[in-house]
């Protein structure tokens, strides 16, 4: 059993700061990628930044140079630190893992998602 437990989500003016976190606990082995994804109301999933095992990173063009994803591999946790907000980054943010079970089984587990609002 594997969870993924994410933290941080809120309420913040135009201009402000963020910083999610997501904690994967549970009959893990190892992690690959981890990632954050966002979901606005009618809109698709989408990928906000990703980060692989030996900290490679990769970002949606509408986050570059506003939103930094670092990892703790001891911690199993990822993070995103949102600065310089818009309203438009309002969603509600998933945390993602690839990851290897204890019994060798490969598999991606989402987080609950927690919400991110950006008032104008």
């Amino acid at each position: 059993q594997v969870q993924l437990v994410e933290s941080g989500g809120g309420l913040v003016q135009a201009g402000g700061s963020l910083r999610l976190s997501c904690a994967a606990a549970g009959s893990i082995f190892s992690i690959n990628a981890m990632g954050w994804y966002r979901q606005a109301p009618g809109k698709q999933r989408e990928l906000v930044a990703d980060i692989t095992s030996g900290g490679s990173t990769d970002y949606s063009d509408s986050v570059k140079g506003r939103f930094t994803i670092s990892r703790d591999n001891a911690k199993n946790t990822v993070y995103l630190q949102m600065n310089s907000l818009k309203p438009e980054d309002t969603a509600v943010y998933y945390c993602n893992a690839d990851l290897i079970s204890f019994y060798g089984t490969y598999n991606i587990y989402w987080g609950q998602g927690t919400q991110v609002t950006v008032s104008s």
